[in-house]
């Protein structure tokens, strides 16, 4: 008796630890800007982050279920099959049943996930998600760079075109334009190259629940967007609208130094901010 009370109260205790644990981690780790919390997630702030946190919180529902489901039974089956000393053994086969039942739940439950992050998934990596109406692949506005342990952004400059005199580079700041558009929210996404100098990075900035691995020897068109409503609700009385940048990936001994700002800007400051970055990095050459 005394042995099974104990085994018990053990395995409440480590199914409560693990909920704090699982709660402090999503809460701090997961929300960088205090001031923002929607319970573990900073305001989400993208055209896709209403969609993106739907599918967190049909997982969450989906796995805090079953992991109830499963630490009850295991709790019960503790406290109700515990051998007593004078107990004799009992072999068992076990049952095809319930082995078939409990394979095809979880099947069905991965078949749910599969298929309601289906859409989603097409519209934040497919091609077709990056090109205008016509098919054509819509313009880059810069270009990615993980590295240890820095984040670098590489612009066109005004001509727009890569590997020209113009080229300027920005560190640890990533600054696009807030495409001011009420309806078409395909004109608001800008696109971006992301690339990585040496290890495995992984960028990531939560605001606009965006997260894409930056792998060595690989370029990935991605593409990101302000909701200019989402963003005008949370931040509009703040004159500097900054999100922060992290690197999701342990890529070595200085991965803490790897954070940086994204910094929307309306189009026009965002010229301007174009014109004098050319200008500090070029000066009058």
């Amino acid at each position: 008796m005394i042995m099974r009370i104990t085994t018990t109260l053990l395995m409440l205790a480590l199914l409560i630890l693990g909920i704090v644990s699982w709660v402090d981690y999503e809460y701090w780790l997961m929300a960088p800007s205090p001031s923002h919390y929607t319970w573990w997630w900073p305001e989400e702030m993208s055209t896709l982050g209403q969609r993106s946190d739907n599918l967190f919180w049909l997982i969450l529902v989906m796995v805090t279920v079953m992991f109830a489901i499963t630490m009850g039974a295991l709790i019960l089956s503790i406290w109700k099959f515990s051998a007593k000393r004078e107990d004799k053994a009992v072999f068992t086969h076990g049952s095809h049943k319930l082995e078939l039942l409990w394979t095809a739940i979880p099947a069905a439950l991965l078949l749910v996930i599969a298929f309601s992050q289906m859409s989603t998934f097409a519209a934040m990596q497919f091609d077709s998600s990056m090109q205008d109406e016509d098919g054509h692949d819509l313009p880059v506005l810069c270009e990615i760079w993980g590295s240890q342990f820095d984040w670098r952004f590489r612009y066109p400059g005004k001509d727009g075109r890569f590997g020209t005199n113009d080229d300027f580079e920005s560190v640890y700041e990533l600054v696009m334009p807030l495409r001011d558009t009420e309806k078409d929210h395909d004109k608001k996404k800008v696109i971006f190259l992301l690339r990585s100098r040496d290890v495995l990075h992984s960028f990531f900035v939560p605001h606009l629940r965006f997260k894409r691995d930056a792998v060595p020897g690989m370029t990935q068109r991605i593409w990101m967007a302000v909701d200019d409503k989402q963003l005008a609700e949370i931040m509009g009385g703040r004159e500097d609208k900054t999100f922060d940048i992290i690197c999701a990936e342990l890529c070595g001994w200085g991965h803490y130094k790897m954070s940086g700002r994204v910094r929307v800007l309306p189009d026009a400051e965002y010229e301007a901010w174009v014109d004098e970055m050319t200008a500090l990095q070029f000066g009058n050459s």
